[in-house]
């Protein structure tokens, strides 16, 4: 079961439209490092620029017959999730839209603009950069998810969530 405890501290500032950047409370070099060595460790996931984002974001993105036909759990082609440079450190990915409210009530996300605008799935979220070790677990977790529904595992993800 997936536990995800509510973030501390206010919520970051970003930016209102695209690029949709988180532009306070960012991890430093460590914590951005840490977090980056273990978020592409998903069987079945390739490392590669983004397609979508803005330069030096790394996507994660599923190998050809791995995903699911889903159009809400991916992006662009088959990226799900993808990392923003160190001096932002936030990550946009999708998430089971019975998640999403729950994940930002919790001070982890918030809707990307253009899901907002209705111009992508509201499934688009930007989830905050890991400040500390907890939030590298948290973060890393929130992953898991966007992963799990990129290949299609999830059940009711009500039920993954508290």
């Amino acid at each position: 079961m997936l536990k995800i405890p509510p973030r501390s501290g206010p919520t970051p500032v970003t930016t209102p439209c695209a690029p949709h950047t988180q532009v306070s409370q960012n991890p430093d070099a460590a914590a951005y490092r840490a977090f980056k060595d273990r978020a592409f460790d998903f069987p079945f996931v390739t490392r590669q620029p983004s397609r979508i984002s803005v330069p030096g974001a790394e996507a994660l993105c599923l190998e050809h017959g791995h995903g699911c036909a889903c159009r809400e759990a991916f992006m662009i082609g088959s990226e799900f999730a993808h990392i923003h440079p160190p001096q932002d450190g936030s990550m946009h990915m999708m998430l089971p839209e019975d998640a999403v409210p729950r994940i930002i009530e919790l001070g982890w996300a918030e809707p990307h603009p253009m899901a907002s605008a209705g111009m992508i799935p509201k499934t688009a979220v930007m989830v905050y950069a890991p400040r500390d070790s907890a939030e590298i677990e948290t973060a890393l977790g929130l992953l898991q998810l966007s992963y799990d529904f990129a290949c299609g595992k999830l059940g009711r993800v009500a039920d993954l969530v508290i």
